[in-house]
Parts: C-alpha cells; sequence; structure tokens
C-alpha cells in the first residue's frame, strides 16, 4: 500500500514555500528522518526530512513549485520503514547554501515553566499535525535536544524570531521569552487592493522569500518605533586621500579600504562615546538595555534584496582588518551564502548608498537597534576658508541618522552626528578615541 509524504506544517503566518531541490528520484529508497526537499522560506532554505522511510514510488513535485502545508509531494511504495523517532522539526536543518532565517509570525511567551528533564528523551515526540520548520540552528537543534527543550515552545530572540542559543537556555532554566517581543505591534490587515487590469494590462511576480522577510521586518520596525532622522556633513578630502594612499596595503591582505570600512572604525568610536546608541530598549521591564559589545551589521544590495551582515566585535579591530572582513561578508551575501548567525545580533546598522547616488535618505531603525547611519554621495564642493581668505574645493559627504525617539532626544542624535563628522574630518582623532 502506498504511503503519502506530505509538507510539514511551515510555520505561523507562513502558507506557502517553494520547492528548490528534489533530493530524491522515483526507485530511491528512502530512510525515515532522511531530507528529501529543499524549500525555500523566507530567508532560508531547509532541509524537509521524512516522517518515514520507505521506495520511493512517486515525486509530485519539482523545483520551482510552490508547496503548502499538509500538500502530498512525494509517494512512498511498499515496504514503508516506520516512522522517524524524531519530530520533523528537530531534524530540519538549514542547507548549506541558503542559510538564511525563517521567520514565523511572534508568538506568545509560554505560561509553564519546565522541568529540566535528565535526558534528551524527555523530550515527547509531537503529533504530525502539529509539526512545524523551526528557525534554529543545527547547533541550537543539538542544545535543544541535549537540555530536553521542546523548540516548538520556545519564541526566538533573533531576526524574524530565529531562536539562539541563549534563547534555550533561558527556556531550560524556566525564563520567559525575551521582554522585548512583549512589545511587538498587532498586525492590521492590509487593505484589499483593486482591480488595476480595469485600467489597463497587468503581471504578477511572486516575492522572493527576502522580500517577504523584508516587508515583515520593515511593518514591524515602522509600527513599533518612533522614529526620527537628523541630517549632517562631514568634510572628508582628508580620509579619502588616507583611504587612496592605504589602499594598496589593504588590498594585499586580501581586501579592498572603502569608505564603508572606515565608517564602521568611527561608528564604534562614537558607539562608545555615547552608549546610548548601542542599547535597546525593553519596554515590558521599563529598562534600557546597554550592551557591553560593538556589532555593527552593514546593509549589501544583492539581486535578490537587502540582506545585512554583522561584522563583530569592530572597536577591537583595525580598520584594514574591518576591509578584509566586510568583503568577505559582502560576498556571501551576494552569493547567499549567509548562516544565520552573521546577521544576527548587531546593535548599530550602517547602509552606505554612496557608490549609487543621492544627497540623503532616511533609513528606517531596525528593531531591537535604537539607531541607523545612512551615507550618501560625497561631492566636491566650494568651501570657504577663513584662514586663506577663499573657496577651495573640499569633498563633502551627507549622512543621516534616523534613531528611536523614545531613548534619544534631537540634542543626542546631533552630538553623535557633530562626533562622526569630526573623526572623518580629523583622522587623526581616531587614534584617541577609536
Amino acid at each position: 500500500m502506498a504511503t503519502e509524504l506530505k509538507l510539514p506544517e511551515l510555520g505561523d503566518n507562513v502558507a506557502s514555500a517553494v520547492v528548490v531541490g528534489v533530493l530524491v528520484k522515483e526507485g530511491d529508497r528512502l530512510e525515515a528522518g532522511a531530507p528529501f526537499l529543499e524549500l525555500e522560506t523566507d530567508k532560508a532554505v531547509m532541509e524537509v526530512p521524512a516522517p518515514s522511510g520507505g521506495t520511493v514510488e512517486k515525486v509530485l513535485v519539482k523545483p520551482g513549485d510552490e508547496v503548502k502545508s499538509g500538500q502530498v509531494v512525494v509517494m512512498l511504495g511498499d515496504g514503508a520503514s516506520a516512522p522517524a523517532p524524531t519530530p520533523a522539526p528537530e531534524a530540519a536543518k538549514p542547507a548549506a547554501e541558503e542559510p538564511k532565517p525563517v521567520a514565523p509570525a511572534p508568538q506568545p511567551a509560554p505560561t509553564p515553566t519546565p522541568a529540566k528533564p535528565s535526558s534528551p528523551q524527555a523530550v515527547p515526540a509531537q503529533p504530525a499535525a502539529t509539526r512545524r520548520l523551526i528557525p534554529a540552528a543545527p547547533s541550537v537543534r543539538r542544545l535543544a535536544r541535549e537540555l530536553g527543550v521542546d523548540l516548538l515552545r520556545v519564541v526566538g530572540s533573533g531576526p524574524a524570531y530565529r531562536i539562539s542559543e541563549g534563547d534555550v537556555r533561558r527556556y531550560a532554566e524556566g525564563g520567559a521569552a525575551p521582554a522585548a517581543l512583549a512589545g511587538a505591534p498587532v498586525t492590521v490587515p492590509a487593505p484589499t487592493l483593486p482591480d488595476f487590469s480595469k485600467f489597463g494590462p497587468t503581471r504578477r511576480e511572486a516575492m522572493s522569500g527576502v522580500r517577504r522577510a523584508t516587508v515583515r521586518s520593515m511593518t514591524q520596525a515602522w509600527s513599533t518605533i518612533p522614529m526620527v532622522t537628523h541630517f549632517d556633513q562631514a568634510d572628508v578630502s582628508e580620509i579619502e586621500a588616507l583611504r587612496k594612499k592605504y589602499g594598496p596595503r589593504a588590498e594585499k591582505k586580501g581586501g579592498k579600504l572603502t569608505m564603508t570600512a572606515i565608517l564602521l572604525k568611527v561608528a564604534a568610536a562614537a558607539l562608545k562615546a555615547f552608549p546610548k546608541f548601542n542599547a535597546s530598549i525593553d519596554t515590558s521591564a521599563n529598562e534600557v538595555v546597554f550592551k557591553d559589545y560593538i556589532h555593527i551589521a552593514v546593509a549589501v544590495d544583492t539581486p535578490t534584496g537587502l540582506l545585512v551582515p554583522v561584522i563583530r566585535d569592530v572597536d577591537k579591530k583595525g580598520v584594514i582588518t574591518l576591509a578584509v572582513e566586510l568583503g568577505e561578508v559582502a560576498a556571501k551575501a551576494r552569493d547567499r551564502k549567509l548562516a544565520p548567525e552573521e546577521m544576527q545580533g548587531a546593535s548599530f546598522t550602517i547602509s552606505n548608498l554612496g557608490g549609487i547616488g543621492g544627497s540623503g535618505f532616511t533609513p528606517i531603525v531596525n528593531w531591537p537597534e535604537v539607531a541607523i547611519m545612512g551615507v550618501s554621495r560625497s561631492e566636491i564642493r566650494p568651501v570657504w576658508d577663513a584662514e586663506k581668505g577663499s573657496f577651495e574645493p573640499r569633498l563633502i559627504m551627507p549622512f543621516s541618522l534616523t534613531y528611536d525617539h523614545r531613548l534619544i532626544d534631537g540634542a543626542d542624535a546631533a552630538r553623535f552626528c557633530r562626533f562622526v563628522a569630526e573623526m572623518l574630518e580629523d583622522p587623526f582623532l581616531l587614534g584617541f578615541e577609536g
């Protein structure tokens, strides 16, 4: 008798996924727990394990197909083996080439306090009807099994609610979900679009996983954070000369000395001088969480959408080291090879559009951060030199700072931006402040 392999639940508010790989073919022997499909959901490609095994009789999907939870995707012939002992979500893991996070909608913090089991076997298998893919790395899943934690009950604190090792340990110790999630906004249903075909020809194109995740995170940020943008500019003539002078040294190390690499170091110095910008707001506890680390995210434009890898411990690294690391993560972002952990943990973000153009823009704060810097294209402008009594051509770089007005006041933002400008205008100051 043939056995149907159905797609497990994909996650809250995730109605469908796209097949990017079929790992079996007709006639193959499929073992219970072995991956048989690769699905793209949001920013991740997840391997889907088989709940039971047997001989593949028929494959009902192909790469590019859109599939939904509960849909029959593979038929197994007689001789199917027993169901896999572990639940489907525990076996699912991000594929090596597409490790980007699945993003379920916010879940309420669990009320029961779990008792810590003595062995991983204490986690009960979930009924097939409640199985779903969980946004967690293999290392996190392994830790959950060791601690006897059911990941279905854990609310992640990472981007798009991805579960970290800290979330698992906190739950195992009887802690609740991160308090910051308690302030997540209630989603307002989008209004129904009009029938555009009445006005002329139209065509539809499915959103990529990256774009769907961007829609969700930007909606959350815009509805949660009261944002204000402060604009400023810096004379970068001197530091641009240094960038060109020391560029070959960075190239010998395998990197490219860009203005973004320099801005990473400048921003790190500013975050040390103004720790309020390196913090997060815990609204449920009425507390401000100050971070003693400086991890800065950098927005990277890719063919599939905006990705934001994180450079860690920026304050502890030299500019050339930062240039090399920045080049590496930017290349991984464009190739969609970033691991989920490489897009987590930022306390500040830089978005540099100077290579494209524009004189200014208002970037959106990436919650739970409280500020983001936007950089626009530098241009030569006449600047009055009082000592010479004449106008001199200088390279001026416009930049902006969007901040969470619940924590940061306008005067704080102005001082932060002036600090950044002074560091850029007099690179020697970085030796003291950076």
